[in-house]
């Protein structure tokens, strides 16, 4: 099971309600994390249902998002 850092979580949960429209990759970058720790980090937080992840770009139903 993944396990992340108390700060690092809470840096991700905030930076996630400020703009959580933004990619991984933009995540990365504001943290100064590699895309990899992110997304590890991402992974762990899904699993232990703190966040709850969409994939809007690739998907070919987008009105069912509105």
């Amino acid at each position: 099971m993944h396990d992340i850092d108390e700060d690092l979580r809470l840096a991700i949960l905030r930076q996630l309600s400020e703009r959580p429209e933004q990619s991984q990759r933009e995540l990365a970058r504001a943290l100064g994390l590699s895309l990899g720790k992110t997304n590890y980090c991402l992974h762990a937080l899904i699993e232990k249902g703190w966040i709850k992840a969409r994939n809007f770009r690739n998907s070919s139903n987008k009105l069912a998002y509105a």
